[in-house]
């Protein structure tokens, strides 16, 4: 009798893309002792469930065939509307037909990669940048390489010089609080960026999934706004930031041929995002007021940002740096030269603390000394609680 084959291993690809922290985070977050700031959660005692339970009663009272069905790739009809008319109001005209919801703007991400990467295609991006974005290219079998950033973004002048020497197929950014450094990208820089993508001809993928969370100052034009760069910027968008993660609901802006290859793209992963779901944000959009809702959300948001960078000259070793985000959900902090966020998480752990360390979030060279702290997730009293806890693990 003969021993049976092995089964096949997965190919390569699925090995590039190393494995996501985020499962580590949740795990370690759901413990109910800890207070942490890894996860970029949204504070679940914000959501609105009146107002999101009254359009799923509605949907299902008055439509539910429909709602309950499969529908198309391209997204509900009035969704599409009611994200365009939104788009428009904040400053960027977009036809519903523009638009591709998509499940989260992960997906949309995903999509964007496999339509556009080939394998051994370059990519470039911030540094440091968002790890589920890293795991995506490497997934495509992309060549990342990080341009040299700064407090108000990547620095367009190395951008150029980058272009022009590694020939990327596409430049990905999160231009509003960046996620992991809270980093917003100065509109002289956003005018630069377009005006090197159209001169050396590359694709820009705009992230922003925080955008509306802005508690100081006067909001930026999207990279998409600018004629420079209106025919060659995917814009990512989502609703969990705004209404709810679990609806698992986002979209993608693009031009016409690009919007096509991703719509061909998703009917294979998916078919659609969920119908129900769908319909639901769009009654939400349409007869709830989610501007007074963000307003809640932005004081909320706020006050715990204050809260956090009040503590941390108390929290953190002599010496340490960290910024003032404008609004988002993260702040990046910088330990001491000899200090190592990755090696000292088991001891915050221990604490019962948690933050994430800054090594994933580079493409290259990663500063251990780095490490993102998320502010949203706890009201001001348990985040001061926290840093004491942090204190500890650097006393």
């Amino acid at each position: 009798m003969t021993s049976p084959a092995a089964a096949p291993v997965p190919v390569a690809r699925h090995t590039a893309a190393h494995a996501s922290s985020v499962r580590e985070i949740l795990e370690l977050t759901a413990r109910p002792e800890v207070i942490s700031f890894a996860g970029g959660l949204p504070a679940p005692e914000l959501f609105d469930v009146a107002g999101l339970r009254a359009a799923y009663d509605h949907v299902l009272a008055t439509a539910p065939h429909r709602v309950l069905q499969y529908s198309t790739t391209e997204g509900d009809p009035a969704l599409r509307v009611a994200v365009a008319e939104r788009l428009g109001s904040r400053g960027l005209p977009t036809p519903a037909d523009d638009l591709l919801v998509t499940s989260g703007s992960q997906q949309a991400l995903t999509l964007v990669s496999t339509a556009l990467l080939a394998p051994g295609d370059t990519v470039l991006v911030e540094n440091p940048t968002y790890l589920a974005a890293l795991q995506c290219f490497a997934f495509a079998g992309a060549r990342v390489v990080p341009v040299p950033s700064d407090e108000d973004g990547v620095d367009p002048v190395a951008l150029a010089r980058l272009v022009a020497s590694e020939r990327p197929r596409l430049l990905y950014l999160v231009p509003n609080f960046q996620n992991p450094t809270g980093r917003t990208l100065s509109v002289e820089r956003r005018r630069a960026v377009a005006e090197v993508a159209a001169h050396h001809g590359l694709w820009i993928v705009e992230d922003d999934p925080y955008g509306e969370l802005r508690f100081d100052g006067a909001p930026l034009p999207w990279i998409a706004s600018l004629d420079a760069a209106a025919d060659r910027t995917v814009l990512l968008g989502s609703l969990s930031k705004t209404m709810s993660p679990g609806m698992r609901l986002g979209w993608l802006r693009a031009p016409a041929e690009l919007r096509r290859a991703c719509t061909t793209v998703k009917q294979t992963t998916d078919l659609h995002s969920s119908t129900v779901d769908q319909a639901a944000a769009a009654r939400y959009l349409t007869h709830a007021d989610l501007d007074a809702h963000l307003t809640r959300v932005r004081a909320a948001y706020r006050e715990r940002r204050d809260a956090l960078l009040d503590g941390l000259p108390h929290a953190l070793p002599h010496g340490s740096t960290w910024n003032r985000p404008d609004g988002g959900m993260f702040v990046w902090v910088r330990l001491p030269d000899g200090h190592d966020a990755t090696a000292l998480l088991p001891r915050a752990a221990a604490h019962d603390v948690a933050y994430v360390p800054g090594a994933p979030f580079f493409a290259d060279r990663p500063d251990p000394a780095t490490l993102r702290l998320s502010f949203t997730g706890h009201p001001a009293e348990a985040i001061r609680e926290g840093l004491t806890r942090l204190a500890g693990v650097f006393g």
